[in-house]
């Protein structure tokens, strides 16, 4: 570790040097835009010269850099919705290197159109291939159960996003199972981010700054995962004052405190402020008067989610963050199972602006650790757990348009596990793990062309493989109006799941370090690697028929030439079995390979006070085990979303909004038929005729079966009632299934009876914003 932080402070230093003689020149302005009211970073906005091609947009942390720049006079223009339009005279020198922190006011004119935002020249400017970014007034904007919306409802309506249902949901990312899609809060490891009722996730939306949602393709700074990435930034507390939110519905409830220990003056300098969120269910509780006509019994899903985080910001914009969380689920299904987990973490971040270089350098060190238990009625119980610990360093030059960025990661990780198959062999495993990863990628923009190449290399060291992965992503601004872009990488992952593919309710995704104890053969050929790994391929072409009508149309294919997945044929002991025996009667885990591949198409209108939404996926999910190809129980052949919203009122206070989705069936592993089960606990002296065994089932072919469709129809309406500036109550109604339909959710195997997703729910909810 001391050779690494060493190798890595003398490298920064060297490399700084030609980068500072590279601006000898010509001059450099910086630093952060803000919200004069409450000290929040403004994201996503532009910072430009008037009359001029200088200028950036803001990034996650409200930073900008305009490097470049020739000596001389200059008016800075800053332009956002709903604040009013900033201008400042500057004067730039020769060597200059300018830090200038901006600060808009809130507009007192309600605005009726829409303005050009930084999002439409970040699409001209930035490769963005398979990327989403998502802020909470996107995320507002989707019908919301009980008045909380949640990000793990907006996610269900993009395209190559697939949920598996309101009840156990879990999201699969275009042919990418769950374990295969990397979450990070504030940069930290999120292991599970979804509650086991599929409409909320472990994350308060009021806290959430921005979600870079990548569903593949994605570039040299993101690795370990072989699928998809989801990075969620959250904001920082309230610098100038306390406030905060209090909300309940017939869901849940949620508090969110915030404010300064150290204000920030009106004209800047150092802070330092916090932000504290709780949110629960007690749905179970609740169900029980709302929703006696379900189950009298109640809906079983409760959970319990804390956050927190201290910022201390520098005069200049600099800051380290401080945070922490802890998460629970527990759900008991009649009849099915009673499953639980836990999570808990915490960590520090930090932004550094040097004085002498065009240089943003980012920071992270946290921990987070994962438990989770299944107690079944007829199967022994399933656990598992992961902790660990990321650290991760990154430097971002700003050169002209262009930027280049490298960064050194390493993350170390204790997986523990059991589990018990059909067939009675227990499978147990805890391990240490270590991986580390230096990553570079750059951004040329060139004429039409945006070019980004990248280069990750990857050491496991539990496992002893290295794995180089060239990125490579590229837009062509064809047009003014139509651009088209590629994306292309190599990926892979050390965890592999948990979970058993005879599961008809995939609540149990337990975690497992890549084991070495693999098969020496895979498909007739020798396995020289012990890694999951992946390629990706996307095209696509966006298209603005107006500058408020937008197309996205993408065409990807991923290719998994390995993967590892739990034995689920094993009978034997590995230590115990006959010569001869194969590998998939003996080993814990088996390798697999397959593919997905898929078209996206989405459409967006926002202008004045509608907007609308459509996302439409076609799709394959192809695996083969070794013996048989077969589309695993995520599959789904096509998916729909539509979504409208309009807002009405004076002041803009009311909303309606509307969902509908649609989906064709997943596939499932039927039923062959029965047989009994003799278990002969006594070994060889068990007498087979007279013992009684147990109901066995004969399975079909696996996942040959279909369960009918899904679509589900959503409402809400919601209305802002004003008392003063900065106090008001929001209320929402919202039905979540208007039509009542009957998705299927699971089907007892023994009894054949039928379990239904959510029926019609209505919902009220109330939240009193200070």
């Amino acid at each position: 570790m001391k050779k690494i932080f060493t190798t890595t402070i003398l490298f920064t230093a060297i490399s700084l040097f030609p980068f500072v003689a590279a601006q000898a020149q010509n001059a450099t302005l910086r630093g952060f835009v803000y919200e004069s009211e409450t000290g929040e970073p403004i994201i996503f906005t532009n910072v430009y010269f008037l009359g001029t091609s200088y200028g950036a947009a803001t990034d996650v942390n409200g930073y900008y850099s305009i490097t470049k720049v020739p000596a001389g006079s200059y008016t800075l223009l800053v332009t956002y919705l709903g604040y009013d339009t900033l201008k400042m005279d500057i004067t730039l020198r020769p060597n200059d290197m300018i830090t200038q922190n901006l600060y808009l006011n809130k507009s007192s004119v309600m605005l009726q159109t829409v303005s050009i935002s930084a999002k439409h020249e970040a699409a001209r400017t930035e490769t963005q291939t398979s990327i989403v970014k998502v802020t909470p007034i996107e995320i507002k904007q989707i019908p919301s159960v009980g008045g909380q919306p949640d990000i793990a409802q907006y996610l269900q309506v993009l395209p190559g996003v697939i949920f598996t249902g309101d009840q156990g949901g879990q999201l699969y990312i275009r042919g990418g199972s769950p374990i295969q899609n990397k979450v990070l809060l504030d940069g930290m490891v999120i292991y599970n981010p979804f509650h086991s009722i599929g409409l909320f996730s472990v994350f308060e939306t009021d806290i959430i700054r921005n979600a870079d949602i990548y569903t593949g393709g994605f570039n040299a700074d993101h690795g370990g995962r072989i699928s998809s990435v989801m990075d969620i930034t959250t904001r920082d507390g309230n610098k100038k004052r306390f406030a905060g939110k209090v909300g309940a519905s017939t869901f849940g409830a949620k508090v969110l405190i915030e404010g300064p220990l150290k204000k920030q003056s009106p004209n800047g300098g150092g802070s330092t402020s916090f932000i504290l969120s709780a949110k629960n269910s007690y749905l179970a509780e609740s169900s029980k008067v709302f929703y006696k006509y379900i189950d009298e019994d109640g809906l079983p899903f409760n959970y319990l989610d804390l956050y927190g985080k201290l910022s201390v910001n520098s005069a200049n914009g600099s800051k380290v963050n401080f945070f922490g969380f802890r998460f629970g689920d527990q759900v008991s299904y009649k009849d099915i199972s009673d499953f639980h987990w836990d999570s808990y973490g915490g960590g520090m971040n930090f932004v550094l602006i040097p004085g002498l270089s065009p240089v943003l350098i980012e920071g992270i060190v946290a921990f987070s650790s994962y438990d989770m238990v299944m107690e079944e009625e007829f199967a022994p119980p399933r656990s598992s757990g992961i902790n660990g610990f990321n650290i991760g360093l990154n430097f971002t030059y700003f050169i002209g348009k262009n930027e280049l960025k490298y960064g050194l990661e390493m993350q170390g990780f204790k997986t523990m596990f059991d589990f018990t198959n059909d067939v009675g062999q227990k499978i147990s495993q805890e391990e240490n793990t270590t991986e580390l990863a230096g990553y570079v990628k750059y951004k040329w923009v060139t004429g039409k062309f945006v070019i980004e190449p990248g280069l990750r290399l990857a050491w496991y060291a539990s496992l002893a493989n290295f794995s180089p992965e060239p990125r490579f992503a590229m837009k062509f601004n064809a047009t003014d109006k139509t651009r088209l872009k590629l994306a292309a990488g190599l990926y892979s992952q050390n965890l592999i799941s948990a979970r058993s593919d005879r599961d008809v309710v995939n609540l149990f995704y337990g975690f497992l370090s890549g084991p070495d104890n693999l098969p020496e053969e895979f498909d007739g050929k020798e396995v020289k690697s012990k890694l999951q790994k992946a390629q990706h391929v996307i095209v696509g072409i966006e298209h603005d028929f107006t500058p408020n009508l937008t197309i996205n149309l993408e065409g990807y294919y991923k290719n998994f030439p390995q993967l590892t997945n739990l034995n689920r044929n094993k009978i034997y002991d590995e230590n115990d079995a006959p010569p001869d025996t194969p590998d998939n009667q003996k080993k814990d885990f088996i390798i697999e390979k397959g593919n997905a591949e898929g078209i996206d198409l989405s459409v967006k209108f926002d202008k004045n006070r509608l907007y609308l939404w459509s996302a439409f996926s076609y799709a394959f999910v192809n695996r083969y085990d070794g013996e048989i190809w077969y589309h695993p129980h995520y599959d789904r052949r096509f998916n729909m979303n539509l979504l409208g919203v309009y807002t009405m009122g004076s002041k803009m206070q009311w909303e309606v909004s509307l969902r509908w989705n649609f989906g064709t069936g997943f596939p499932f592993t039927q039923t062959q038929g029965y047989f009994e089960k003799v278990t002969f606990d006594d070994g060889i002296y068990s007498d087979y005729v007279t013992e009684n065994g147990l109901l066995g089932i004969e399975y079909a072919t696996l996942y040959e079966g279909r369960l009918p469709t899904y679509h589900r129809l959503d409402f809400n309406v919601s209305k802002k009632f004003f008392f003063s500036e900065r106090t008001q109550l929001q209320v929402d109604f919202g039905v979540t299934n208007i039509y009542d339909r009957d998705n299927v959710f699971y089907m007892n195997r023994l009894t054949n009876e039928v379990t239904y997703q959510l029926p019609i729910m209505p919902s009220l909810g109330m939240v009193f914003s200070f």
